[in-house]
């Protein structure tokens, strides 16, 4: 079991912003990341983009210096509350430390940043084939997306532009 610490990421940072595309290429080169790496262009703007965008926060988990998790969050807004929420873009935990507290130590990390800024809630989306992940987040204290169970459950679509 791995000790880690949570710190909020500079994007500006050089050693954030390398463990930042570290993480996030280890993730999407996983099979519920897609299962290819990040494209290089992407990954060479990725963290001055993020600098520019105002709701932007991401967190990583350290251990012996090195990163070994990550959570990237951008805030919305619930318009039935009037108020911000912050959605959980990417969360990855590198495979040899799953299972020892990363995930729910990032989205702890999460929570805490939206509970500073007035959110009135988290969000989230995940892969239906992806238990792990689903058993993490309801640990938490995630759940099912709905207003009136009649209407049924939120599914989260997307449209490539």
């Amino acid at each position: 079991m791995s000790v880690f610490k949570v710190e909020r990421v500079d994007y500006l940072n050089d050693k954030d912003s390398q463990a930042l595309i570290f993480l996030l290429d280890a993730y999407a080169q996983d099979p519920m990341g897609g299962g290819e790496a990040l494209n290089p262009e992407a990954s060479a703007r990725l963290c001055q983009d993020l600098s520019r965008i105002a709701g932007a926060a991401s967190f990583i988990a350290w251990s012996e210096g090195k990163p070994i998790g990550l959570i990237n969050c951008f805030e919305g807004y619930s318009t039935f509350k009037a108020k911000p929420l912050l959605n959980v873009h990417d969360i990855a935990v590198l495979a040899q430390h799953r299972g020892q507290g990363v995930g729910q130590a990032l989205l702890k990390a999460a929570e805490d940043h939206a509970r500073h800024r007035g959110c009135c809630k988290l969000t989230l989306e995940v892969l239906s084939g992806n238990a792990p992940a689903m058993a993490s987040y309801k640990r938490f204290g995630f759940a099912q997306y709905e207003l009136d169970p009649a209407a049924g459950q939120a599914q989260f679509m997307q449209k490539w532009l």
